[in-house]
């Protein structure tokens, strides 16, 4: 957005740069309230046609289990949507069969440090119930075991 100040007679064009952080919480805000009105709607409110059967409503928690740190979203993979990686993630759950414990973990050298993620899936693929839940010593280790599935 390009604004003009005019000053002892001459015209200067001044770009008006809005912060990082303001536009993060802009968006954080937006989100929390459609989290909001999503969760406090009945379940009858979405039809069939809005979430088909390869779905999952994901969380990741750091720190110890209870946490108030916690991250959630819902992965649609019918087109994949709703996730920062959600093509990615549906690709994996699709050859797992949308068993999370049955993705293929990655071969990578992961920190021996302690800093434990909780993290529970649960949601429908293929016409059967799904749920996950583990926490994993470290970041590294979850996205080696889950791949992109976590990845909030």
């Amino acid at each position: 957005m390009t604004h003009t100040i005019a000053t002892a007679g001459t015209t200067k064009p001044v770009r008006v740069v809005r912060t990082v952080r303001t536009a993060r919480a802009v968006r954080g805000a937006l989100l929390a309230v459609g989290l909001l009105v999503a969760g406090s709607a009945p379940a009858q409110a979405l039809s069939q046609h809005d979430v088909q059967d390869n779905w999952l409503y994901v969380s990741v928690t750091k720190g110890e289990p209870g946490s108030a740190d916690t991250r959630r979203t819902l992965v649609l993979c019918d087109p994949p949507q709703g996730h920062a990686h959600a093509a990615r993630a549906c690709a994996e759950l699709a050859r797992a069969d949308g068993d999370i414990g049955s993705i293929p973990p990655r071969k990578i050298l992961c920190p021996m440090l302690y800093s434990p993620v909780t993290v529970h899936a649960r949601g429908e693929w293929n016409g059967r119930a799904r749920e996950y839940d583990k926490t994993f010593s470290n970041a590294c280790e979850l996205g080696a075991r889950t791949g992109a599935v976590f990845a909030l």
